[in-house]
């Protein structure tokens, strides 16, 4: 059984996230109605009681106090049904040490993957025992818009850095707040870029310790407090 590929393309940054229901380890939920005014975070495994996965959702679980702090609300996804999520869970939190209570989307259709273009179409053995294909390591950012403001695609083989994903929430809020932009590598507490809708006669208000490196790279130290 094959899947096909998405007749309206692929979700872009800037799209606004798919809404739909469905049934999750936690109960059925409407994902927008979830995500309510938080921002929040998807991301899916290609199947449950898999190595890399367990690994994964074990990481996010323990990290979810940080991600709560920045109101955001994470949510998984695994080609499996409910009960099979919340038998996972039980393995997730004894090999991790974590306590996952977010929930799991139960997606075995791959309906869900679909609409989010997470199928896996690079590793054509990648199938359940119906032959129909498993999802990849998508990972979507979306805001209280519910607009998506980031989407990594990690292959089946390869584990996400959870800190990565932090650190990408960190850089769009305060981009969002600050009317700023962030460099390469950046972390909370390193200078950041004064955004170029921004003037110079601008940005001496609004960052008085700015510094032009060229005339379209003019770095400075945030004041987070405002």
């Amino acid at each position: 059984m094959s899947i096909p590929k998405p007749e309206n393309g692929t979700l872009r940054l800037g799209s606004k996230a798919p809404n739909f229901t469905a049934d999750t380890s936690n109960g059925p939920i409407t994902f927008h109605d979830y995500i309510g005014d938080s921002w929040a975070v998807l991301f899916s495994h290609p199947d449950d009681f898999t190595p890399v996965c367990t690994t994964e959702l074990g990481a996010f679980a323990k990290l979810e106090p940080e991600f709560a702090k920045r109101g955001v609300k994470l949510i998984g996804l695994s080609a499996n049904d409910a009960g099979s999520h919340r038998s996972w869970i039980k393995d997730i939190d004894e090999v991790t040490g974590s306590k996952l209570t977010f929930p799991i989307i139960a997606d075995p259709t791959r309906e869900i993957s679909l609409k989010f273009d997470m199928i896996d179409y690079q590793d054509a053995t990648n199938v359940d025992d119906k032959g129909v294909q498993f999802t990849i390591r998508s990972v979507f950012i979306i805001d209280p818009k519910k607009t998506i403001r980031l989407i990594l695609a990690y292959p089946a083989s390869t584990g996400r850095n959870t800190a990565e994903v932090l650190r990408v929430i960190d850089s769009l809020q305060t981009g969002d707040k600050h009317r700023v932009t962030t460099p390469i590598n950046w972390v909370p507490g390193d200078d950041v870029i004064v955004h170029p809708s921004v003037s110079n006669d601008e940005a001496k208000t609004l960052f008085p310790k700015f510094r032009t490196i060229k005339p379209y790279l003019r770095l400075t130290p945030l004041d987070v407090s405002k």
